[in-house]
């Protein structure tokens, strides 16, 4: 087993824009933030702007 695969599966959250159309919304269940971007990118295709975060992650003090 690598170090990807020990990590806990969590929710990220993100929005996708594609073309000229409002932003989508998006729930995805990853091990981490390359794995979600991997599975949006499988689904909708690369030539998009993708925005994707943990909400856990983007309440925290920095």
């Amino acid at each position: 087993m690598n170090a990807a695969e020990t990590q806990p599966i969590r929710e990220y959250v993100g929005i996708i824009w594609i073309e000229d159309k409002p932003g989508v919304r998006l729930r995805v269940l990853a091990r981490s933030l390359d794995e979600a971007r991997t599975g949006v990118v499988e689904e909708y295709g690369d030539s998009h702007v993708i925005s994707i975060w943990r909400e856990e992650d983007a309440s925290k003090a920095r």
